[in-house]
């Protein structure tokens, strides 16, 4: 059994995997099936296009969203992401992309087999007393089994389906160009989106491609229970003898997800207070380390037959910048009614949005004020009442309502001609220096998780709000930080010296 270390010692460094020199076969033959894939699905949009025709998201989620599941990988990550980026990508893009978080075929057993036996240098039989063929889960990255070891340990093994770090390398040397090209169809403002999600995108993926990775943060994230008073939370062993940059083994904990209410009531089990105690956790993690799980779907989050609750798959780390781990402590301190806390919040969203606010001559004043009032309301009225996935987003959905209203009194509808589109991006830009704000991936990955905790939120916390314990909040910004490599961020509204 491996030792846990300190919660007080930095975070283990993530090593990236290069994907920046894809085999020139191999993307000679990954671009021929996207060119035939994006041909007879985007095909007909194109030429309806070329011929004058009007092009709606909606018609364009429906051609493109294929696009995505059919080549997979690095493809299907995306548009996960799309689904959850509503205010990015716009509401019918999202939706229709909701598909692609259900899509993942499993990988054939004797891939798995050969894949575990050449990362571990031994025959399955040596390593394992037994492996189930039929896999546990199967995601766009990698696919895991349940098996025994020879000593009696039930495990999970996760591995990477076979050529995954060639063909994402690959997808996004491809995906860029397609992206531009898009622009086309979308306009700057999507295009530039999807361009710029792409880029944390990439960062993300280069470290969930080392499953060593992985297990040291799943080493770290082991000693949170005992440093912080959150001794509900398991996050699962790893078995490093049986681990490598492929091939991740750990302990099996047998639960079903957070949102099973049905098997969770045969358990006995009351979920509201490890549901409350799983959502701390996570803030800690965030408002202390500057880190935090970056996935919390509910097939991550088990509720166990002995009443605590997993965190599992820890692929997905969420970092958060010095400025926006700034930010997020203050936009929590105003919550809690620290007045002069907002004065950091406003500075960091007026500096990421000032150039749409001029260009489109809006009023900096009301914005501010609304999104002020919001952010008060959703994070002190009951979950059941608001929608906590809108927080970090605010500014953009008072911006993008603001626009919509002034096309409608242009144009007579919300929806503005591609070329107005066009000259109008093009203005900012040389107005201001910049055509749209910087996407933080981290401030993204941020909000996709609150959306899902909003989620388990209205199941089982409906009649309090986020701030219901305002105590532990208020002891959570005036506690040290989990270690020395985070932000260290005072608590009197000021921005650090």
């Amino acid at each position: 059994m491996s030792s846990i270390p300190s919660i007080a010692d930095p975070p283990p460094a993530a090593i990236p995997v290069n994907l920046d020199h894809p085999s020139p076969l191999r993307r000679a033959l990954r671009a021929g099936q996207l060119t035939r894939t994006v041909a007879v699905h985007l095909g007909p949009i194109m030429y309806r296009k070329s011929r004058g025709k009007d092009i709606s998201q909606k018609d364009l989620a429906k051609a493109l969203r294929p696009v995505f599941e059919e080549m997979g990988a690095t493809f299907l990550k995306y548009g996960q992401m799309i689904a959850s980026s509503p205010t990015l990508f716009g509401d019918d893009m999202a939706e229709e992309f909701r598909a692609c978080l259900d899509v993942a075929r499993p990988a054939p057993y004797e891939q798995v087999r050969e894949a575990i036996e050449s990362d571990l240098g031994s025959s399955v039989e040596k390593l394992f007393r037994s492996i189930d063929p039929v896999p546990l889960g199967s995601a766009s990255l990698a696919v895991v089994h349940k098996a025994v070891t020879h000593d009696g340990r039930t495990v999970a093994i996760k591995v990477l389906r076979p050529k995954i770090d060639e063909i994402i390398a690959c997808d996004l040397a491809l995906m860029s160009p397609l992206f531009e090209s898009l622009g086309i169809l979308l306009g700057p403002d999507v295009a530039g989106a999807l361009s710029d999600v792409l880029e944390g995108l990439r960062l993300q993926l280069s470290e969930e491609l080392d499953l060593r990775n992985e297990a040291a943060i799943m080493d770290y994230f082991r000693g949170l229970p005992a440093a912080t008073n959150v001794g509900l939370i398991v996050v699962p062993e790893p078995i490093h003898e049986l681990s490598s940059r492929r091939i991740l083994t750990m302990e099996f904990l047998d639960g079903v997800p957070v949102d099973d209410m049905a098997r969770i009531e045969e358990f006995g089990i009351d979920p509201r207070p490890i549901v409350e105690q799983a959502v701390k956790a996570w803030f800690i993690t965030a408002v202390r380390g500057a880190l935090f799980h970056g996935d919390v779907h509910a097939g991550n989050i088990m509720v166990l037959r002995d009443g605590r609750i997993a965190l599992l798959d820890w692929g997905i780390v969420g970092r958060l910048e010095p400025d926006f781990h700034v930010v997020f402590r203050q936009l929590l301190a105003f919550a809690l009614g620290n007045e002069e806390a907002w004065d950091d919040v406003a500075d960091y969203f007026v500096g990421m949005y000032s150039g749409m606010i001029d260009n489109l001559r809006l009023d900096q004043d009301m914005l501010l004020g609304l999104f002020r009032e919001q952010a008060r309301t959703v994070m002190n009225q009951p979950f059941g009442e608001v929608s906590l996935a809108d927080l970090l987003t605010m500014p953009q959905q008072e911006i993008n309502k603001a626009i919509a209203d002034q096309r409608v009194k242009k144009y007579g509808s919300t929806k503005m001609p591609l070329k107005a589109r066009v000259k109008m991006w093009r203005k900012m830009r040389s107005d201001t220096g910049v055509d749209r704000p910087r996407i933080d991936h981290g401030m993204v990955l941020l909000s996709k998780q609150l959306a899902y905790f909003e989620r388990y939120g209205k199941m089982y916390l409906a009649d309090v709000p986020l701030l219901h314990d305002p105590a532990f909040f208020r002891d959570l910004l005036e506690a040290p930080p989990l270690h020395d490599k985070a932000h260290a961020v005072p608590t009197n509204g000021n921005k650090p010296a």
